[in-house]
């Protein structure tokens, strides 16, 4: 996991070196959630407030790399679903999720944050990251036949982002992003409920906890007048005559 956390600083920083003038930069805020032993299936299961901030470099109109920070709620309540078995468990957890993460970004559509105004796109994105994890939860113990209540220490779990969403530029250098992304991990213990499935027999998309964050981002770009390329030079001029 070292290695792991070692490999996604030195991509966020390869990042940031790479160069200001293909650079975007944006705040996201909204909601984030989780899916999980409590909540198998729901998406936007109790959401939480979300916020961070993330860095872009474009090295194509269709391609980029983002890094992010990204830092949401989660919970889940057995009182939230109607079954007969989570209504007698009973359980519930509370916490929040600290995410570092490098994605790959396809967009469907030439995109950028230069000239005037209404260009538009949607996109998909991959990539990999590392997410802290800092849950309370309240759980049934069936040796004491009582509730019991667990903290967990913030745990680094690796993790492999996607995310959908449309992108619009509202105003020359400026751009409004929508967004939806949910997040695999391989860990089964965010809501304090470990699976007791035998290790060897569970497949890669079992129910190891997920989380996903949805909002909406504000991005802008620092454009430096003096650096010229004749990559985008047609980006250039479309921008000059506007």
């Amino acid at each position: 996991m070292k290695r792991f956390l070692w490999l996604i600083l030195f991509l966020l920083f390869s990042i940031h070196l790479s160069g200001q003038r293909n650079a975007d930069y944006g705040i996201f805020g909204g909601v984030s959630s989780y899916i999980g032993d409590i909540n198998t299936s729901r998406l936007l299961y109790s959401p939480m407030p979300a916020g961070g901030f993330f860095y872009r470099y474009n090295f194509h109109p269709r391609q980029a790399l983002r890094a992010n920070i990204f830092l949401g709620g989660i919970q889940g309540n057995d009182q939230d679903f109607n079954n007969n078995f989570q209504q007698e468990r009973n359980d519930f957890f509370s916490g929040s999720v600290t995410e570092l993460a490098v994605q790959f970004e396809f967009n469907f559509l030439p995109y950028s944050t230069q000239g005037g105004k209404w260009d538009y796109t949607p996109y998909f994105a991959a990539g990999i990251g590392v997410v802290f994890n800092d849950v309370a939860a309240n759980l049934w113990d069936p040796n004491n036949n009582e509730h019991i209540q667990i903290s967990h220490p913030v745990t680094p779990v690796a993790v492999i982002p996607f995310s959908l969403g449309f992108k619009l530029r509202i105003y020359k250098n400026l751009g409004l992003e929508a967004e939806y992304g949910f997040r695999k991990t391989f860990y089964d213990n965010f809501d304090g409920l470990e699976d007791l499935t035998d290790p060897s027999r569970k497949p890669w998309l079992h129910n190891n906890d997920w989380y996903s964050f949805t909002g909406i981002s504000f991005t802008w770009k620092i454009y430096n007048r003096m650096a010229g390329c004749p990559a985008y030079s047609d980006v250039d001029n479309k921008r000059n005559k506007r």
